[in-house]
């Protein structure tokens, strides 16, 4: 059961207010105000915030029932005539509303109670919709995308950037107003911030609130608007800012730093920066997670023979010995020489991967020494077999 829209062609059936409230036909007035009492204890929305919806259509079938019975003229004619009496068409107006709201007051729930009620049902948005706007609004997050060298990252570095962004104004020290003026009270709304537009239809009066479209919402109109920022208490400059980059930070890496966005407009609250970090790619260094791969080029008779070479690090310069018979593409690993992670002491390795280095171009002498010592050669498959 419960109240449902009348359909045309379609029977709909409502419950009987007497059982709405749990009470005969022959109660009294002083019963009928103690069986709503109960019921709308029991069924007030904030009574049962896990069922809310169901408690709120609940509470507006007892609170329908209570108007009616305790209405002696209204009682009086649906013990008559039931749900086809003529005030079935309920309109929740200026009179309705002050009794109703008188009896939330009799009961203990506070006048306002009603209030916020009669808001939830018959006010599109509820509480939020009928509150005042503020010219005061939050500033904007920013995001700056910074690149850095893969030293920089690694090692951390303090720099300055610049950074477009709203700053307050300074001719009206962010009111929006220009020195001397003032704001007045908006004439659409009358300072409420707001319009109501009110409706009917089967199930009353129904008050539709709207942000009023003159002052947006806020309830005051600034007579003289500030002419650099134009109202908004707010203007776009560039700023330079001081940041530490922490050794570490790999591409993508968000840094955040509180309150370095847009100043919101009338003085509201700062947002914040975010600074997205995204590397350089490096000459010599291939990043690899928390490893560097370097591509060491080696001449063939230093892979045959075997040397002592030196490799560039993060870190700086090491010595390593290639082995005389080294492979091409063979990677020795380099333990603790390759990217520091963030906030931790840990670091990944540098990974040598060597490649064999081919001259484009040989003198005669020294092609001639080559065919000599290719001749000498086995197959080039019994050097692999036997590796």
């Amino acid at each position: 059961s419960g109240d449902k829209p009348y359909l045309i062609g379609t029977k709909v059936t409502k419950q009987d207010y007497y059982n709405t409230l749990g009470v005969n036909r022959n109660a009294s007035q002083a019963e009928i105000k103690r069986a709503y009492r109960r019921k709308a204890k029991q069924f007030h929305p904030d009574m049962n915030p896990q069922e809310k919806k169901q408690a709120e259509k609940e509470f507006k079938r007892v609170t329908e029932a209570y108007e009616i019975l305790s209405d002696p003229e209204k009682r009086a004619q649906y013990d008559r005539f039931g749900h086809a009496a003529p005030f079935q068409r309920v309109d929740f107006g200026p009179t309705d509303f002050r009794r109703s709201r008188q009896a939330f007051s009799d009961f203990g729930f506070g006048a306002d109670a009603f209030d916020d009620i009669f808001n939830l049902f018959f006010r599109q948005g509820g509480a939020t919709a009928t509150r005042r706007a503020s010219r005061a609004q939050q500033g904007e997050n920013l995001e700056y995308r910074l690149r850095i060298s893969l030293e920089d990252a690694a090692f951390g570095a303090k720099m300055k950037i610049t950074v477009p962004r709203y700053v307050t104004c300074e001719p009206c020290s962010g009111s929006g107003m220009e020195p001397g003026s003032s704001a007045r009270v908006c004439p659409t709304c009358k300072g409420n911030g707001q319009v109501e537009h009110r409706q009917q239809s089967l199930l009353g009066s129904f008050i539709n609130v709207r942000e009023c479209p003159e002052c947006r919402g806020v309830g005051e109109i600034i007579e003289r608007p500030c002419n650099r920022c134009h109202g908004k208490g707010r203007v776009k400059e560039k700023s330079k800012i001081s940041i530490t980059v922490p050794p570490g930070v790999d591409e993508g890496s968000r840094l955040r730093l509180s309150k370095q966005g847009n100043i919101g407009e009338a003085h509201g609250p700062v947002g914040d920066l975010y600074i997205i970090i995204e590397l350089i790619e490096h000459s010599q260094f291939i990043k690899q997670g928390l490893d560097i791969l370097y591509k060491l080029p080696l001449h063939y008779i230093q892979v045959v023979l075997g040397d002592r070479v030196k490799i560039p690090t993060l870190w700086g310069e090491v010595k390593i010995t290639i082995p005389a018979g080294t492979p091409f593409d063979k990677t020795f690993r380099l333990r603790g020489k390759g990217f520091p992670g963030l906030h931790n002491n840990r670091r990944g390795d540098q990974l040598v991967n060597v490649q064999i280095a081919v001259p484009q171009k040989i003198t005669a002498a020294q092609k001639e020494a080559l065919k000599k010592f290719s001749s000498s050669l086995r197959a080039p498959e019994e050097y692999i077999s036997s590796s």
